[in-house]
């Protein structure tokens, strides 16, 4: 659409974060076409500012909660309320743009979407994960499991149904995966409006190092948010089942109040270390990479892990399982299930001599599904749709 002005909005700071990443990714494919771009979202850091340069021009929101409204007890409806004010500034900074397409992300999309709606013009809406629901259920499920039932955080039910009808909504839906795809057609969404256009990964940043002596305890890693949704309390067990003959290096931190209590219950007595940061030289200097989520879009992080030349171990129940090739480029297990992570363990401590040779595949694998035409092909694909008859 030469000339004609795109609306992207999101809900997060662009590059923070595998959400943050995602949107910046966005942001990027959209600038090589020849529309303005207008980013309507918090600030993003002055590094991407510079990167996207004066085709894209910024629409930062005021603090949508000045006020608290809940702290921890609250964390859901907090962030549904950040949601619904950064949608309705959205909205509102859109009517006045009136641009020819709106690329919005979940959560932050629906006033968009229903102003699109009325005046005909065309959408796109990027949901990082799998459909809501399912989202939903599974932190529904864990807390039912591991805090006696108490679930408070994000999303709740109401955000549910806010996301849910983003979906009927949108022209359009853009995801990641075909795993994505699988639970938005399994729970009602019509497989014709869901596009699967892969992530792609900075393999200039995310490269191997000169790797350690392989000896001494394996050295194991994991990056991500410990929350009930990235499973690590099945990872913590498998880990006590070892002997010793494994570490573990997180890269994270604990979101609530339930993960917290089970991190340092299920840590104790293991050779584990975690603090928030950088998570490239924890990558490094790893040997395999686990990430035991029970649901993922498409984990940056396992993507990361691969383009450093780690083999990795993850579940069948999120987008990454798909670039793996098992026994070749680490190894996929089912989602809760300690004894399987640590039978994979095992296997890994079992090939450690070849696991910097899968790690060079799982690098090679990489390079392959990603670079910068993605970019190219999801500019292309997304202001290629018409408007709403």
């Amino acid at each position: 659409m030469p000339g004609r002005a795109i609306a992207a909005i999101f809900g997060v700071r662009p590059g923070i974060g595998g959400l943050g990443v995602q949107v910046a990714n966005a942001l990027r494919a959209l600038a090589t076409g020849s529309a303005v771009v207008h980013a309507i979202g918090p600030a993003a850091h002055d590094d991407i500012v510079r990167e996207l340069g004066p085709g894209v021009i910024w629409h930062v929101p005021p603090d949508p909660l000045p006020q608290a409204i809940g702290g921890r007890w609250r964390a859901g409806a907090q962030q549904l309320g950040q949601d619904e004010a950064i949608g309705r500034f959205a909205a509102a900074t859109v009517s006045t743009l009136q641009p020819a397409l709106c690329y919005a992300f979940t959560q932050v999309a629906l006033e968009t979407l229903e102003w699109a709606r009325t005046h005909q013009v065309a959408t796109v809406l990027e949901n990082p994960n799998g459909h809501i629901s399912n989202f939903r259920q599974v932190y529904v499920d864990e807390a039912r499991r591991w805090c006696h039932g108490f679930f408070p955080g994000h999303p709740t039910g109401r955000m549910v149904e806010r996301v849910e009808r983003e979906y009927l909504l949108a022209d359009r839906i853009r995801v990641s995966s075909e795993w994505s795809k699988r639970t938005m057609v399994s729970l009602g969404v019509p497989s014709g409006s869901v596009t699967v256009l892969q992530q792609i990964v900075d393999t200039d940043r995310f490269r191997p190092s000169t790797r350690l002596p392989a000896e001494g305890p394996l050295r194991v890693s994991f990056v991500g948010t410990l929350d009930l949704r990235k499973g690590f309390v099945y990872l913590l067990e498998a880990m006590r089942s070892l002997g010793g003959r494994a570490t573990l290096e997180i890269v994270g931190a604990t979101g609530d109040w339930c993960s917290r209590r089970l991190y340092r219950n299920a840590a104790q007595g293991l050779s584990v270390r975690c603090e928030p940061g950088d998570p490239l030289p924890v990558l490094q200097r790893s040997e395999l990479f686990v990430l035991p989520t029970l649901e993922d879009g498409s984990p940056f992080a396992v993507a990361e892990a691969m383009a450093c030349g780690v083999p990795v171990v993850t579940t069948r129940d999120n987008g990454s399982a798909e670039w793996i090739r098992e026994g070749q480029t680490g190894w996929i297990v089912p989602a809760r299930d300690a004894a399987a992570l640590a039978a994979a363990l095992q296997a890994a401590i079992a090939r450690r001599t070849r696991l910097a040779d899968m790690g060079a595949a799982a690098r090679a694998d990489t390079l392959a599904r990603t670079d910068r035409r993605s970019l190219e092909d999801l500019c292309a694909w997304a202001t290629s749709g018409r408007a709403v008859a």
